[in-house]
């Protein structure tokens, strides 16, 4: 937690203070590494033996940002940010916080675990508070609408497999939030009214930027 801290905070020092065609190649760089991360996670699982329909297929929320992390920092369009943004500061930040890794250092699943959820905050911070791509007006309801998409495609896969992805059958084995909202399947209810709640305060401060930073200084505002 704290390298993610001091990671996504030099993240923002570094593209605000000095900014320059350097910021591109960085972004790039860590794209190619939660990529590399991500790929390393499903071939060491493949290799083990391990991987499996009902417990690999990308089909965890954080599986999802990961992948738009990637594609944000290589190539950042308006949608991709907001889903980063959203997606990130949330469900990622709580699987850094509250991990449910059965494996622990010096385990290859720790370190592509944390590269790929730790990159992802890093990607958000980058982004949007270091270089400015700034959520568009809306976008809350937007980034809602499609997570909400993405957990009915999640317990598709659940009914097809017999997994747990999203945590939609049961909570996870470790300790997390979803242990102080209920037993199934009302924490998933509270889960969404939760979720809501921080893709709004992300919204206000999204706002705050958007009228703090001058028109034209924002990326995304020159691209839509």
């Amino acid at each position: 937690m704290i390298a993610t801290a001091i990671a996504g905070a030099l993240s923002v020092w570094a593209a605000r203070r000095h900014p320059g065609p350097w910021i591109v190649l960085v972004s790039r760089g860590l794209a190619i590494l939660i990529l590399v991360a991500y790929a390393a996670e499903h071939v060491a699982n493949a290799v083990r033996g391990t991987w499996t329909l009902d417990f690999n297929l990308p089909l965890q929320l954080t599986d999802a940002v990961t992948l738009v992390s990637i594609l944000a920092l290589w190539h950042p369009r308006p949608l991709l940010v907001e889903l980063v943004y959203f997606w990130a500061l949330t469900a990622s930040l709580q699987a850094v916080i509250t991990p449910d890794l059965g494996q622990t250092f010096p385990s290859v699943f720790y370190f592509t675990y944390f590269a790929t959820h730790s990159g992802a905050v890093v990607a958000a911070c980058l982004l949007v508070f270091g270089r400015c791509f700034l959520p568009r007006p809306g976008a809350v309801w937007r980034v809602y609408g499609l997570t909400v998409a993405f957990a009915a495609l999640a317990e598709a896969g659940n009914l097809l497999t017999g997994g747990n992805y999203m945590f939609l059958r049961e909570k996870p084995s470790h300790a997390s939030l979803l242990d102080l909202m209920g037993p199934w399947p009302w924490y998933i209810l509270s889960a969404a009214v939760l979720a809501l709640a921080m893709f709004l305060t992300l919204e206000v401060l999204a706002k705050a930027l958007r009228d703090r930073v001058p028109e034209g200084e924002s990326d995304v505002r020159a691209r839509t």
